[in-house]
């Protein structure tokens, strides 16, 4: 699938930009190899965490993408940027601190879990749904198996996949509860951990506990980040009535 016509799709990418984060520094590389290597034309928007406090700060984009680089400086405008997409349709990657907020998102509007919070941001809160890793992530690279007829599985097209992560935090609790509202978990790592997330019945709803940004030597962008760009572009050709 290439936009080859029509408008060209909108991404916002979620977070608070630094030349310090490698994620963030690949990031161009990668949307400049989406357009030589797979003609898939993206026009993306950083949106720092503050601006995406804003009710429209996501609206009428192809996809959002909520980058890693957390603390984020403004938690409710990542939470409501994610909070969109997931009702309005709009494909999503949640990458690293991405995908720690979706989960956060999720648990406060959809299951009522509405004290739940991030050690990170709010590490004397009761309920944390996002706890400190017993192993720190950071520089780690481990294998993740992926469930057959997943999301994941589709978009990585392999059982088992080798990601590089750069964390410290992960889900702790609340799980069961997660998944009993719809949410899915289809990768987990060598111990039964959960690092992956997503959302069937949603147009692409995606998000991993590892950096696909830091996949290689970010000269070729990573299938999941390939997805979303696929997804991005169907968005923008649905939108104009275009034939997907």
């Amino acid at each position: 699938m290439t936009n080859t016509a029509g408008r060209t799709a909108r991404v916002a990418l979620v977070g608070d930009r630094s030349p310090n984060v490698v994620a963030h520094t690949r990031i161009p590389r990668l949307l400049d190899a989406l357009a030589e290597r797979e003609r898939l034309v993206l026009d993306a928007y950083w949106i720092p965490s503050e601006d995406a406090e804003a009710a429209d700060a996501v609206h009428g984009f192809d996809a959002v993408w909520v980058v890693p680089g957390s603390p984020y400086r403004s938690q409710e405008g990542v939470l409501s940027a994610i909070r969109t997409a997931r009702e309005e349709g709009i494909p999503f990657l949640g990458t690293c601190g991405g995908f720690q907020h979706a989960l956060l998102e999720f648990a406060r509007n959809v299951c009522g879990l509405t004290r739940v919070a991030h050690a990170e941001s709010d590490p004397e809160a009761e309920d944390l749904l996002i706890e400190p890793l017993a192993c720190s992530l950071v520089g780690h690279q481990g294998t993740v198996t992926l469930e057959a007829g997943s999301l994941a599985q589709s978009v990585l097209g392999s059982e088992r996949t080798v990601e590089r992560y750069f964390c410290k935090y992960g889900p702790a609790r609340h799980l069961d509860t997660l998944r009993a509202h719809g949410m899915r978990f289809p990768g987990l790592d060598e111990d039964g951990h959960v690092r992956m997330a997503e959302l069937p019945g949603h147009p692409f709803f995606l998000a991993s506990l590892f950096q696909p940004e830091l996949a290689g030597d970010g000269s070729r962008p990573h299938p999941m980040i390939r997805a979303l760009a696929r997804a991005a572009v169907a968005h923008a050709a649905q939108a104009e009535g275009q034939p997907v």
